[in-house]
C-alpha cells in the first residue's frame, strides 16, 4: 500500500532534500513541545513550592491546602475531553497557542494580594486549560514520526514536564525565598508569552508540512474505526488503568512532595528546591531512555506488548515499590534515592504507554482518545492530594499521616501496573480493530454487489 505513495523514479533526485528537511522540522516541533511541557509543569508546581508561605499568609490548614491542590484537577477532565474533541476541528498551531495564553491569563490575578477563593478559582481554570496539554503535545509529536520512533519523541515530550520542574525548582524557590510567592508568577507569565509567540511563528502540524512522508508512514498500520470499537480494546483500557495509577504519583509530586520534604523530613525551602531536582532530573533522563529503549525493541522485532505494555508497567510498578519503601527508611541518602525513584519511574513510563495508543488508534481519532485517557488520569489528580491532606490532618502526627498516605499510594501503583500487563497488547488489538471494521463493511459491499 505504501508503494503507491512513492514518487516516480524520475523525480527521486528532487525529493531527496525533503527527508532531511522533514526530520529537522519534526525535531523543531518536538523541541517546542518540550518547552510547552516545561512551562506546563512549572505552572502546576509553583503552588507546591510556595506551599509553606501560602499556608502561612492565608492561614490555611493542611486540609485546606490539600483542597487547593485538588482544585487544579476539578475541571482537568472536562478540559481534556473538550480540547481532545476540538483537536480534530482546530489546527494544532492555534489550539496550543490558545491554551498557553489561557494559562497566562489565569496567573495575572495572583500577582498581588489574593483571597483563598480567588486562588481556588484561578487553579480550577488553569486545570481546565492544562487538562489536554500532555495528550495534545504527544498527539502533535506522534504525527511526525513512524512507529519505531514515536516512543522516543514521546519520551522527550514527557521529559519536558520533568525538565520544567528541574528548572523551576531552584529558580522559583529562589524567587519565593528572596521576594515572595507572588513574584514567581511574573516569571511564569513572561515565559508563557514568549513561547506563544515562538509557537505561532514556528509551530505547525504534520499535515501542514511540505512533505507528508512522516505523517503518512506513522499511521500505516492503524485503521480508522468507531470510538466504541477503539475504547473496548484491551490496550486502551490497560493504558487508561496505567495512566490513572501513574498520574497518582505525578499529582503527589506536584502537590505534596515539596511540602513533605519540609514538614515531614525537616528540610528548609532552599534545600527542598535542590532536592526536588533529583526526581525531576531522573524522570527527564528516564523518559528519554525508556522511549529510546522501547523504539529499539520495536525496530528489532520485539512485540509491542513487551516494548510498550510490559516496559511501561514495570516502570510504574518500580515507582510504587519505591514509594511504599521510602517511608520505612530513616532520613538520609538511601531514603532520597527511593524518593527520586518513586516520583520519576512513572514519568518515564508515560511516553512509552501513550505510544502504544498511537500504535492502535488512527491519527484521526487519536487526539480524542488521548484526551479521554488524560481525563481518566485526572481523576487520580483530584483524589490523591485530598488523600494525603486528610491522612496528615487526621493522624496523631504528620510523619504517621505521610507514611500511611504514601504507602497506600505505592500499593495503588503496583496494582495498576499488574492490571495493565494483562490488558495491553497492541498487535492483538490492531488485528481486532481490522477484523471489526471489515465485518462492518462487508454487508455494505454485499448489498452493492
Amino acid at each position: 500500500m505504501t508503494q503507491t505513495a512513492e514518487p516516480a523514479a524520475t523525480s527521486a533526485p528532487a525529493a531527496q532534500p525533503a527527508a532531511p528537511r522533514q526530520a529537522r522540522r519534526a525535531w523543531i516541533i518536538v523541541g517546542l513541545l518540550v518547552l510547552f511541557m516545561l512551562i506546563n509543569h512549572a505552572d502546576k508546581t509553583v503552588i507546591a513550592f510556595a506551599g509553606v508561605q501560602i499556608q502561612r499568609d492565608l492561614g490555611l490548614t493542611s486540609e485546606q491546602f490539600g483542597l487547593l491542590q485538588s482544585a487544579f484537577f476539578w475541571l482537568f477532565a472536562a478540559g481534556a475531553l473538550f480540547f481532545g474533541w476540538l483537536s480534530s476541528r482546530v489546527n494544532i498551531r492555534w489550539l496550543l497557542a490558545g491554551l498557553m495564553l489561557t494559562w497566562v491569563a489565569t496567573m495575572v490575578p495572583l500577582l498581588g494580594t489574593v483571597s483563598f477563593g480567588v486562588l481556588i478559582a484561578s487553579r480550577m481554570i488553569l486545570g481546565f486549560a492544562e487538562g489536554p496539554a500532555f495528550a495534545l503535545a504527544n498527539h502533535a509529536a506522534h504525527s511526525w514520526f513512524p512507529p519505531e520512533k514515536r516512543a522516543m519523541a514521546g519520551g522527550f515530550v514527557s521529559a519536558g514536564a520533568s525538565i520544567g520542574t528541574l528548572v523551576a525548582a531552584p529558580v522559583l524557590t529562589l524567587i519565593i525565598s528572596h521576594w515572595n510567592w507572588h513574584a514567581a508568577f511574573y516569571v511564569l507569565i513572561a515565559m508563557g508569552l514568549l513561547w506563544a509567540v515562538a509557537w505561532l511563528i514556528l509551530g505547525r502540524s504534520a499535515s501542514e508540512s511540505d512533505s507528508g512522508g512522516a505523517a503518512s508512514s506513522a499511521v500505516v498500520e492503524t485503521v480508522d474505526a468507531p470510538y466504541k470499537t477503539i475504547l473496548k480494546t484491551g490496550t486502551v483500557i490497560g493504558i487508561a488503568v496505567l495512566m490513572f495509577s501513574s498520574y497518582w504519583s505525578t499529582a503527589l509530586k506536584i502537590s505534596w512532595l515539596p511540602v513533605y520534604l519540609q514538614e515531614g523530613l525537616g528540610y528548609d525551602t532552599a534545600t527542598t528546591g535542590q532536592l526536588m531536582m533529583l526526581p525531576y532530573g531522573l524522570a527527564a533522563i528516564g523518559a528519554i531512555v525508556a522511549g529510546w529503549f522501547s523504539g529499539r525493541l520495536v525496530s528489532r522485532g520485539v512485540s509491542r506488548r513487551v516494548a510498550r505494555g510490559y516496559l511501561s508497567a514495570a516502570l510504574v510498578a518500580g515507582g510504587g515499590l519505591s514509594m511504599a519503601g521510602f517511608t520505612l527508611l530513616q532520613q538520609g541518602a538511601p531514603q532520597l534515592i527511593l524518593v527520586a525513584l518513586a516520583f520519576s519511574l512513572n514519568t518515564a513510563a508515560f511516553g512509552v504507554a501513550l505510544s502504544a495508543v498511537a500504535d492502535v488508534v488512527s491519527a484521526k481519532k487519536r487526539g480524542m482518545v488521548l484526551g479521554i485517557l488524560s481525563a481518566i488520569a485526572s481523576i487520580s489528580g483530584m483524589v490523591a492530594p485530598l488523600v494525603i491532606g486528610f491522612a496528615v490532618g487526621s493522624s496523631a502526627d504528620k510523619i504517621t499521616g505521610y507514611a500511611f498516605g504514601f504507602q497506600s499510594s505505592g500499593v495503588l501503583l503496583i496494582v495498576g501496573a499488574v492490571i495493565a500487563v494483562f490488558l495491553v497488547n497492541p498487535e492483538r488489538d490492531i488485528a481486532l480493530i481490522r477484523r471489526r471494521v471489515e465485518q462492518t463493511a462487508r454487508p455494505s459491499i454485499e448489498e452493492t454487489a
